[in-house]
């Protein structure tokens, strides 16, 4: 980072600490895989904040319990489209499905019933359940965005069943062990920060309670430090190790409802929030608990990303602030664009299909990527378009766009040549209509003309 950077970056933590009156504040960037930059402001014990001091980081707790289902998932051990009653018996909204729940339109009630289960003890899974037998469903399941603390609860419970050990041992083994995260923890371990409420009209401090929430905790319970967070921002860009499939954290990533449905700047995904702030796509989570308050983002497409944590109840934008760290790198220090270089290898019969390919009169262009990988898109740029992956000599399967999921073939003719494409029922053909026996309904036997 250059010294410009550093200051300005510097000075939008010290500017928001001051004016927020944050006992403490922490925060890093990360570029393309590397924590490049990281700052602290105020005091904890009466010393500045490292990158080893914890947080509390509070719902961010909520992505790590996403990434054990989405393991579960990948290994055939559930699917999201399960209802939760097959994995998890016993809960009076036993028909709501697991995608439902990751994604919070479960229409599942926001808080456990009784206490404000954030500053009280928790209990076990089985007092919530029993809490939760009447008017659980706060609207019909799937109908609507409806953020739930409690589902995350019932999906910490699930990940224990199916493993057949705790939620924290599976985080433990699964996640934060392969990841070298050793400083994110259930409970605090020194050095970390307390937690305060800052007086409103007064510059005094009240120290908040920390308890264990019980089987409410996969809702918010971790702690974590600036140097574990930010391998997490990195995770969620897609520096998964071997701990999920890129692809399937890029699943997560993706939006499923969104809460604002006219401007869309906050929607969420398969356990992460989805944003779009100032004209930038962001991922990650943010998370608050009493006494604390934090945010973990990153800017997949570019690989800048940034977190910010502190150690106050309220008043600290966290979620702005960490976007406005990721758009002060990227004005000031904008990225080179990778150069380009040729393929290590190329299929001579694939680099024989590429190029124009119609569907109906469109033109589209097949191009090839690395890896046998082909990208088919509209001459014009503008329509539907994917990425497709090959499953085999001439199958392929799309990976975003309008055809994600549907499966590209290639047909050849009697003597083996290719003669035209299959896309979920469209054909795609080297010249306008120019394969007729591949065209449903056959093409006008008297062929263009130059008037009707």
């Amino acid at each position: 980072m250059q010294q410009t950077t550093d200051f300005a970056l510097l000075r939008r933590i010290a500017t928001a600490q001051a004016e927020s009156r944050a006992p403490s504040l922490v925060a890093a960037v990360v570029r393309d895989g590397v924590v490049v930059w990281t700052g602290a402001r105020g005091k904890v014990d009466g010393q500045a904040p490292t990158t080893d001091t914890q947080y509390r980081i509070g719902s961010i707790t909520k992505t790590f319990i996403a990434v054990l289902v989405m393991r579960l998932r990948d290994e055939g051990l559930l699917d999201l489209n399960d209802p939760l009653d097959k994995h998890l018996q016993g809960t009076s909204f036993g028909e709501v499905t697991i995608a439902q729940l990751l994604s919070h339109t479960a229409g599942l009630t926001s808080e456990s019933p009784g206490l404000w289960w954030e500053r009280a003890v928790g209990d076990d899974w089985t007092a919530l359940q029993n809490s939760l037998t009447q008017n659980a469903l706060r609207h019909r399941s799937g109908a609507r965005f409806h953020y739930t603390n409690v589902g995350y609860g019932v999906l910490g419970e699930l990940v224990a069943r199916v493993r057949g050990t705790s939620w924290l041992e599976a985080l433990e083994s699964e996640i934060l062990a392969p990841l070298g995260m050793t400083r994110t923890t259930p409970a605090p371990r020194v050095p970390a920060a307390l937690g305060w409420a800052v007086h409103p009209f007064a510059d005094v401090l009240l120290n908040e309670p920390t308890p264990d929430a019980g089987a409410m905790a996969p809702a918010g319970q971790l702690w974590s430090t600036v140097h574990d967070l930010a391998r997490w921002v990195r995770f969620i860009g897609g520096d998964t190790g071997d701990v999920l499939h890129p692809d399937t954290v890029a699943e997560m990533r993706t939006p499923v409802h969104v809460d604002d449905n006219d401007a869309w700047t906050m929607g969420y995904g398969l356990g992460f929030e989805a944003m779009r702030l100032g004209g930038r796509r962001l991922s990650g989570h943010s998370g608050s608990m009493p006494g604390f308050l934090a945010s973990a983002l990153i800017d997949w497409r570019t690989g800048t990303g940034a977190l910010t944590m502190a150690n106050s109840t309220a008043g600290v934008p966290v979620v702005a602030l960490s976007h406005d760290l990721i758009n002060l790198v990227e004005e000031l220090e904008p990225a080179l664009p990778a150069e380009w270089e040729p393929m290590a290898e190329a299929d001579p019969e694939l680099l024989a299909l590429t190029g124009l390919w119609h569907w109906g009169p469109t033109p589209y262009l097949l191009r090839l990527l690395p890896e046998g990988w082909l990208r088919l898109a509209p001459v014009s740029g503008v329509g539907r378009q994917s990425r497709f992956r090959p499953e085999g000599r001439d199958t392929w399967t799309g990976l975003d766009g309008y055809y994600a999921g549907e499966t590209l073939v290639l047909h050849r003719d009697a003597e083996g040549a290719p003669n035209h494409f299959d896309l979920a029922t469209f054909v795609f053909t080297r010249e306008p209509y120019g394969t007729p026996d591949a065209i449903p309904g056959g093409v006008d036997e008297t062929g263009w003309r130059t008037r009707d």
